[in-house]
């Protein structure tokens, strides 16, 4: 990584993660495989960002650590990189297991728990779908009829106010480490 850590991806461990190299990584992944409309690649930083904006004004109470949860899960694209749901499931279980090692670890570094709570996940899933639907209709070429029949129908509410931005790596990943401390520092010691 560039931090220097070195980090083995079929045994990760916390003490090998830094905010920075998964900021930077999730700032250089395109989302979509970078079949996107716009002068810069919509990245999984950028999408993060707005998966955690949705899950907070979406969730009941969402806590600062389950803001987190929802800013860091796509965090282990950042050394896998971001791929579409066929080529997951081509590969099989193992890309599965592989992304849940990393995951644990992850949290485990943030101070989140190994396995989120299933309600939690739930919630993460349903502001990702959201964002999914969102960036299929504005940048990925998808009509609403096709996005509503992958993602779900989109409840314009819930996204009042929301936007799919498409910004520079270094805006990007500056602005994923700065909502990570932000959300550190509403969680607390």
């Amino acid at each position: 990584m560039l931090s220097g850590r070195r980090l083995d991806l079929l045994d990760p461990t916390p003490v090998d993660i830094e905010i920075e190299d998964i900021a930077h990584g999730l700032s250089f992944v395109a989302r979509w495989n970078g079949q996107t409309k716009g002068d810069w690649p919509y990245s999984v930083a950028e999408h993060s960002l707005l998966v955690e904006k949705i899950f907070s004004r979406n969730s009941p109470a969402p806590s600062p650590k389950w803001r987190l949860a929802a800013l860091l899960h796509d965090a282990p694209e950042y050394v896998i990189g971001d791929m579409i749901s066929p080529v997951k499931a081509a590969i099989g279980p193992g890309y599965g297991k592989l992304d849940e090692k990393l995951s644990a670890a992850i949290h485990l570094r943030f101070g989140l728990p190994g396995l989120l709570p299933k309600s939690i996940k739930a919630q993460i899933k349903a502001a990702d779908r959201i964002s999914a639907w969102m960036e299929a209709v504005s940048i990925a070429g998808f009509s609403e009829t096709e996005a509503n029949r992958l993602f779900g129908r989109l409840d314009a509410a819930l996204v009042d106010g929301l936007a799919i931005e498409l910004r520079p790596a270094s805006v990007v990943r500056a602005d994923f480490i700065r909502r990570h401390q932000e959300l550190l520092i509403d969680i607390g010691p």
